[in-house]
């Protein structure tokens, strides 16, 4: 014998190493680990860079240029509107927060998402006419960003003719080995910058119409001299009229911007404050709204964490910790994984015929694995045994009709019989009931394998019921049994016509078999709400209660000994349900011992076609 003998244990194979589920599952719980760990020690290194950044001033240069830009924005334009792409694209550049409100707290633009809480502190207020911070790289303002000249912003051409007149004076000065330099003020106006060295070569090239305001500086020199007018003492009115530099300064010919007498030279406090509020006044009306600014970072994060070798420490010991942990637990559970699997892949390799088992140990995944595995082999045993017993059963019901067609044939053929129309025809009903078990295996057959065609149509039931009692009133007739049929009118299914009469066919031939002489058989059919019920009742001796649970199974048969005295296959109501479940629909059966039994088949109702309405 070569085979292996039934009962011998099987090996379990060597899994390599590096394919094992146990050294895979710690492996990828490693890589996880330190993935983690290396994520939380950059992000931990990110947000003390920062931290140190802001602690060295970094930080603090960026909020001045930030301010610095708004400033610039409020004195240029006449109210914040549009300001919001300003804001996102400087967060996005800078990798801030950046938000603006009004003093009452509404909010104007803010580069977070929508909802998302302001920092806690403001960084600061921004007012072009009211500021004391670094507006401009490497120059302080003296209470108004000069970015802000609302009336006093040159047209195109009194700009180019300034400039011309200031080119010209520099190229004078650079003759004269001076390096002025020409520079443009945000009111359009050209100056030129020396240095305190060079000032006499300035002074040479100096015209007496360099310095002369443009029409639209006068109109804006003109109208602060009225605001001035309200908030200066009677005496400086006085000293205006009376000295030309005073009418120079207060008259309209100060220009914002060029190189003239500063009113603070005079030395009165007071004259420098009404010149302020005089220009803030003017200036209001082309300013932006006074905001507040709120600044942080985008992520509304700060880290006070430092890189001291004390938190390095740490780090290493909370890696280490989360390394160990992980692989301890991995291998926990791992093991307890495993042992199961391999418990199951031994089973599966043991031969069919042992239908092995394995036991249950645990209620999770594994353990429902190892009760579907148990399931799966019992129900295989199952219908190994059935197999087993449908062949049989096939075998003994196509043996007898063979048997009788070989003998009668060979004694025939021996010439000891004469082969008269009666064997004809016996040998001849012989060969129908093989034709009867191989057409009822086909439908079986085509049943199982889902290739059963039904051809639905509406179909009256007091027509079905007709048909299938016509059908088999001369057999009833001759075994004497009574058949009756009843159907309520109007009754329509939706079913193969072919099929239902063969499903009744079989339960009424089913039902003339066990139904005595001058019995009774009921064809019946009846409706409810949704349903049409089709039943067949007999008379007979009925079906012990412990043979229902079995009636519709293949070649299942009261008769233990098989015995042929009631014809049949034992095919016949397994057919049925095939049928019937393929409608829709559903079978059962009911008996009381001796007092016949009654089958019954409940399909869904339709309504009758249109043509057919009243």
């Amino acid at each position: 014998m070569t085979g292996r003998q039934v009962g011998t244990p099987v090996p379990v194979p060597r899994i390599p190493w590096h394919k094992s589920l146990l050294v895979r599952l710690l492996l990828t719980s490693v890589a996880i680990a330190v993935l983690s760990v290396g994520a939380t020690a950059w992000l931990a290194v990110q947000l003390t860079t920062r931290a140190i950044q802001e602690e060295r001033g970094q930080v603090l240069s960026e909020d001045t240029d930030i301010l610095r830009r708004f400033s610039g924005y409020a004195a240029t334009h006449s109210d914040w509107v549009g300001v919001g792409s300003t804001v996102h694209a400087l967060s996005r550049s800078l990798d801030r927060r950046i938000a603006l409100t009004t003093t009452g707290g509404q909010l104007i633009a803010d580069s977070a998402a929508s909802g998302t809480a302001l920092p806690d502190r403001a960084s600061a207020t921004v007012d072009p006419l009211r500021t004391d911070t670094y507006t401009e790289p490497g120059a302080q303002l003296a209470g108004i960003d000069p970015r802000a000249v609302g009336p006093y912003r040159l047209t195109p051409g009194e700009a180019g003719e300034v400039s011309g007149l200031m080119r010209r004076r520099a190229a004078c000065m650079a003759e004269l080995g001076s390096d002025g330099r020409v520079r443009q003020m945000p009111s359009g106006r050209t100056v030129i910058i020396v240095d305190d060295a060079r000032g006499s070569a300035f002074s040479r090239c100096a015209d007496r119409t360099d310095n002369v305001p443009m029409p639209t500086e006068r109109k804006g020199l003109a109208a602060l001299a009225k605001l001035m007018a309200g908030c200066l003492p009677a005496d400086w009115k006085q000293l205006a009229e009376a000295d030309p530099e005073m009418r120079k300064l207060f008259g309209a010919d100060v220009v914002p911007g060029m190189s003239a007498k500063a009113p603070g030279a005079v030395g009165d406090r007071q004259l420098q404050n009404c010149l302020d509020t005089a220009r803030r006044t003017q200036l209001d009306p082309y300013v932006a709204p006074r905001v507040t600014l709120y600044l942080g970072d985008r992520d509304q994060r700060r880290s006070g964490f430092d890189l001291s070798p004390a938190n390095k420490t740490k780090i290493i010991g909370v890696t280490g910790l989360v390394l160990a942990v992980t692989i301890t637990l991995t291998a926990l559970v791992a093991v307890r994984l495993v042992r199961p699997l391999r418990a199951l892949a031994a089973a599966a390799r043991q031969p069919p015929e042992r239908h092995a088992r394995v036991a249950v140990t645990t209620k999770d995944e594994t353990g429902y694995l190892a009760a579907a595995f148990n399931d799966l082999t019992a129900r295989r045993e199952q219908v190994e045994a059935q197999r087993k017993a449908m062949v049989s059963d096939i075998a003994h019901e196509l043996r007898t009709p063979l048997t009788n067609i070989r003998g009668w044939l060979e004694v025939t053929r021996d010439g000891l019989l004469d082969l008269d129309p009666g064997l004809i025809a016996s040998l001849h009903d012989e060969a129908l009931q093989l034709q009867y078990i191989i057409d009822d295996l086909r439908d079986l057959a085509a049943g199982d394998a889902g290739t059963l065609r039904l051809h639905r149509e509406p179909l009256a039931a007091d027509e079905l019921i007709g048909q299938v009692a016509a059908a088999h009133r001369s057999r009833y007739e001759a075994a004497a049994v009574h058949l009756r049929a009843e159907a309520d009118p109007g009754l329509w299914m939706d079913a193969d016509p072919v099929r239902m009469r063969q499903v009744l066919g079989n339960l009424v031939s089913n039902a003339l078999r066990h139904t005595p002489v001058q019995g009774t058989v009921t064809l019946g059919a009846r409706q409810t709400a949704d349903e049409a019920v089709l039943t067949v009742r007999d008379t007979g001796d009925g079906i012990a209660p412990g043979d229902l649970p079995h009636i519709f199974e293949r070649f299942w048969r009261a008769e233990k000994s098989r015995s042929r005295r009631t014809g049949g296959s034992g095919l016949g109501l397994s057919i049925v349900r095939q049928f019937v479940e393929a409608h829709g629909g559903t079978v059962t059966a009911d008996s009381t011992p001796g007092s016949g039994a009654v089958f019954t088949v409940r399909l869904p109702r339709v309504t009758a076609p249109e043509e057919l309405q009243p």
